[in-house]
């Protein structure tokens, strides 16, 4: 796959800026803590689903102190909904009692940190330093893996790799693209059945999945 020539990346970045101004995560939070619980529920899990959970999860366990003390199993029931919940309610309450032991009950607000927290990786830490602080980072779900990749933005083979490409293509505006990217893989440029009649980046797609539009 040949990659976009610089001045290619700077019109699909524009366009993203433009469509996207004000792009934001679909997850519903509060403060910090309810972001970070939201993001690890939604790994592999749909923004919209995680929604439904947090609330209840919220009310009962509305800081890091009550969800170190919660009970697995009543945690287990309220996040049966979510994918791979047995795993996630064990790394939520570890979570919260590291953040207890070693932060004085304070989630850390840094990636080096961050990282350390059992069921948070690169990408959660990224997302989360993205959506509440506006860090230049980049993160790669499934949306921005399909969309970097059918723009040739990148070739990468993981999600790491696909993000040091978009980090070196873009290099600021990082966080605003993420949003961007993420929203626009999930309504527009479609695993399956890809909007393409709604794309502002059609004339930018030469992507195998690229349907033709019907002339009226």
């Amino acid at each position: 796959m040949v990659l976009r020539k610089p001045e290619e990346i700077e019109e699909i970045k524009r366009r993203f800026l433009e469509h996207y101004p004000q792009a934001h995560t679909e997850l519903k939070y509060k403060n910090f803590y309810e972001l970070l619980v939201a993001i690890m529920l939604s790994a592999q899990c749909t923004d919209k689903r995680v929604n439904m959970i947090t609330p209840e999860l919220f009310k009962k366990y509305p800081d890091i102190k009550s969800l170190a003390d919660a009970d697995i199993d009543e945690l287990k029931e309220i996040i049966k909904s979510c994918s791979f919940f047995n795993n996630k309610a064990k790394n939520l309450i570890a979570m919260a009692k590291k953040v207890l032991a070693d932060y004085n009950g304070k989630i850390p607000e840094n990636e080096k940190e961050l990282v350390k927290l059992p069921g948070v990786g690169q990408k959660t830490a990224h997302v989360a330093m993205i959506e509440y602080f506006g860090k230049n980072l980049m993160a790669v779900d499934t949306h921005v893996f399909r969309v970097a990749h059918r723009l040739r933005l990148s070739d990468a083979k993981t999600p790491e790799k696909t993000e040091e490409d978009l980090v070196k293509a873009f290099k600021t505006d990082l966080a605003a693209i993420h949003q961007a990217m993420v929203l626009f893989g999930r309504y527009i440029c479609t695993a399956k059945n890809p909007k393409c009649d709604q794309c502002f980046l059609y004339d930018l797609c030469d992507s195998e999945d690229k349907r033709p539009i019907k002339s009226e």
